[in-house]
Formats: C-alpha cells, structure tokens, sequence
C-alpha cells in the first residue's frame, strides 16, 4: 500500500487539453499581475503594519518577495517542462507521488478557495467606502459585516450580531458567471480592471510620496511588546508570512498552462514577469503608505484610503483610489475561482475527485460545474467568516505548496534528468533550498491558531482521500 501512495504520473500521463488555448505572454503576465495586486496592497499591507511590523512592512515584503522569487523560478521550470493544469497539484503528482499530489492539492483549495473568499471581503469593505464617500446608506452593518469574528487570540469564534456580507456574496457570485462563459471574456475583463488598479497605485505612490513625513519611519522596525510577534524581528517575519497572501497570483499563472498558446516559453514569462512588476509596486506602496500616517492608524480594511484622508490635499484621490481597489480586488476574484476550478479539474481528471469536477462546458469550453462549485462555496465563506482568519489560512496554504514545488523540482531533476526542460531554474541546489528556507521561515512565524487549523483541514483532507480518493485514483484503476 505504501509503495501505491506514492505512485507518480509520468509526464506523457498527463490528458491533452480540450480547453480554449488564447493566452500568449501578455495575457499570462496581466493574469498574474490581476491575482497579486489586491487583498495585499489595498488591505493587508496597512493591517500587517499596524498589527506587527510598524513600517518594516517594507522589509516584510522584502523577505515574502525573495520567497516568492526562488519559489517561482521553481514553478517556472515546471510550469514550461510539464504544461498542464493543476499547478503544484500536477507537479507534486510527476515527483513526489499521488498522496503528497492530494495533500498539495487539498492545501490549494486553503489558497484559491479562501483567497477568493479573502478578497471578496475586502471588496465589500472598499465598496461600503465607495457608497460612504458619496453619502449613499441603504446598506445596513448587519448585511456588510461578517456574522462571526475570531476572540481569545484566534482560538475561539463569536457573532456579531450581523446576518451576512452580503456585498462580498454577490461580488463572487457575479465574477462566477464571468467565469462560467469562457476564458477569453475573463481575461478580457481581467486586462481592464489590471489597468485601472496598476494606473491608481501609480498615482497614490507619485502624489503620496510628497506627503511622506518621515518621522513616521522612526523608529524602522518597532521595539517588540514583550510578546513574539508583536513588532521587532518577529513582527516583521510574522508579517511577512501574513503578507505572503498578497504573492500568490503569480503560481496561478501556471494553472491556465492548458490555455496557454505556448506554454513551454509563454509561462516562465507570466509567471516571473507578473512577480517583479508586482514586488516594486509593493515595496514602494508600504513605503509611502506607513510614511504618510503614524502606522496604528493603518489598522483598517481600507488603510490606502485612511492614509489619504489624513492629508486634505490627497482627498480628490480617495474615490479613484476606492474603485481602483475594487477593481483590482475583482480581478483577484476572478483569476482566484479561475485557479481553483481548473485544479479541481485536474483532480477530477486523476478521480481523486467526483467526475462531475471535471466536466467541460460543449460551448464555453471551460470547467463549468468546477466554477460553480467554486464560486459557490466562495460566496457562502466570503459571507460568513473575518478578513483577518481567511487571509491566514490563504497564507498557510500557499506557503506549503510552494516548498513541495521547490522539493519538486530539486527531485526530478535527480530522477527524470532525461526530460526537455525549456526553462531551467538557475543553481537548483541554492534555488530550491533557498525557497524552502525562506517559505518555512514565514510559515513558522504564522500564529499558532492557524497551523492548529491547518491540522484539523489536513485530518479532513486524508479522511477524504482514503474514502474516496485512493479507492478512484486512475493510477490505481489500471
């Protein structure tokens, strides 16, 4: 039975797409940078400043940056040698065998699942802003807020009194149906939305800056309060595992590859270019944001416009910046279900899942009873449960799959030397060891709380797979 746990797929294995393939390197590119500038720089850089770091958030993003860079040069090299769906799911499967697959794969679900669900709360946060800004009240708090929030240090959960949030359930269920059509009008809608965020963070960053005091950078990084994680060195790598959550666009790049038009070059561009476009901005946003105003008072779903209401010549930017975020937080939504219905594909596909997981729409041509599942479930999480708890989980699952991707890679290099790699990640050795220190650092400084949820989503996800996954395994069929 051991010996079946880690069977692998070779390569060749791997079932031709009977998707729509449209993408070239641009598209890739703008996929990946409409994944990763959201949650992250419209949300969860002013929330991890104020709760952790102070402003060493820039340093934070330094080190979820240099994570994030020798984990993609990783995804690169597979993202070109294997050209299948399913991200690291797939990977896992061609290295590391078919249980290490399904543990990867039911982790992706904590990343896109939950980051769709993530992102979905802060753009009911921002739009509730939007509707503020220009005195417009028919939304009452107990249809804009999540019903339950997490006490006693993430261990325990309480209501609030709200019904549900309900702007973040309709949010998913509307990029649902975009979804459900096809892959061209998403990415169409996807290219649109890239350029409005991209074009508001260029002019919060450019007309920020002049109001950048920097006595608000004194000191850089926060003498720590006596508890671990709470400011100092361990605020910082604390947040920069919170933070993490703001990266992980640029691997669901990698899980279109069966829409790519030429995956083997296409993907290594996508994947890297998206990273580095979106690292600068990062880096240069925090910078200004915890420069502009004293960084407690970032503590706030929608710190970009905190910092620019502090400033009266900033505040004609405030509504360009609120539909900036919006905008920039639906393309994460979108890419995010994207993501999540073309793994449950690949798995369906493998009958690790329900066939129905893999059904292909006749016209659309895209995984539609996978987008529904998805964004269904993305909608009930999204209207129910805190920012702060999601974003989290999202972090935690993202982080793990990255070090099976940088393993990965390091193994089959070892054991498939034989294989055409169109892109090869420069000193594998240094490359994919680096990537699982800097990955394993950030998920060590999580709080405790989240790598207990973590363990109780593992028990469910083997429970699954021993029940319905090993017994259906297309592996084990033959």
């Amino acid at each position: 039975m051991a010996s079946q746990l880690f069977r692998t797929k070779i390569v060749t294995e791997f079932a031709p797409s009977d998707l729509k393939r449209c993408l070239g390197p641009v598209h890739l590119i703008l996929l990946g940078i409409g994944a990763i500038i959201g949650t992250g720089i419209f949300v969860l850089t002013g929330l991890a400043a104020a709760q952790y770091a102070g402003p060493a958030i820039v340093l934070s993003f330094v080190v979820a940056g240099a994570g994030c860079l020798f984990s993609a040069l990783c995804y690169a090299e597979f993202a070109a040698m294997v050209p299948v769906s399913g991200s690291a799911y797939s990977y896992s499967y061609a290295t590391l065998g078919e249980f290490i697959a399904w543990f990867v794969g039911w982790n992706l679900v904590l990343e896109y699942l939950f980051a769709a669900s993530t992102v979905s709360v802060g753009w009911s946060r921002y739009f509730v802003k939007l509707l503020d800004h220009f005195n417009i009240n028919f939304l009452p708090a107990a249809l804009t807020t999540s019903p339950l929030e997490v006490t006693n240090h993430g261990m325990t959960f309480a209501f609030t009194g709200a019904l549900i949030n309900l702007p973040a359930v309709l949010i998913a269920a509307v990029i649902t149906a975009i979804c459900y059509v096809g892959i061209t009008q998403s990415t169409l809608v996807n290219s649109i939305v890239v350029a409005i965020k991209v074009s508001i963070v260029v002019l919060v960053i450019g007309f920020g800056v002049f109001y950048v005091n920097a006595d608000y950078w004194t000191p850089f990084i926060p003498e720590n309060t006596g508890t671990f994680g709470e400011y100092g060195i361990s605020g910082m790598l604390r947040a920069a595992g919170v933070i993490f959550f703001a990266y992980i666009g640029f691997d669901a790049v990698s899980t279109a590859t069966l829409e790519a038009k030429n995956p083997a070059r296409d993907m290594p561009i996508g994947i890297l270019g998206s990273l580095v476009i979106c690292t600068i901005l990062y880096i240069l946003m925090s910078g200004v944001l915890t420069g502009m105003v004293h960084y407690p008072d970032l503590n706030d779903a929608a710190p970009v416009a905190v910092a620019l209401q502090a400033h009266a010549g900033l505040h004609w930017l405030v509504p360009w910046v609120v539909v900036g975020a919006l905008a920039g937080l639906t393309s994460v939504i979108l890419v995010m279900i994207l993501g999540q219905a073309r793994i449950f594909l690949s798995m369906s596909r493998d009958g690790l899942l329900p066939p129905v997981f893999g059904a292909v729409h006749p016209e659309y041509r895209t995984p539609h009873m996978a987008t529904l599942i998805t964004g269904t479930l993305a909608a009930l999480i999204g209207g129910v449960f805190p920012i702060g708890l999601l974003g989290e989980l999202v972090s935690i699952g993202t982080l793990i799959a990255f070090i099976v991707v940088c393993i990965g890679v390091l193994v089959l290099r070892y054991t498939r030397p034989d294989l055409k790699r169109p892109f090869r990640a420069p000193a594998v050795w240094v490359t994919s060891l680096l990537g699982v220190a800097f990955c394993g650092v950030m998920a060590v400084f999580l709080p405790a709380d989240t790598w207990i949820r973590l363990l109780v989503w593992t028990v469910i996800g083997v429970m699954l797979y021993f029940f319905y996954g090993y017994r259906h395994s297309a592996l084990h069929q033959r």
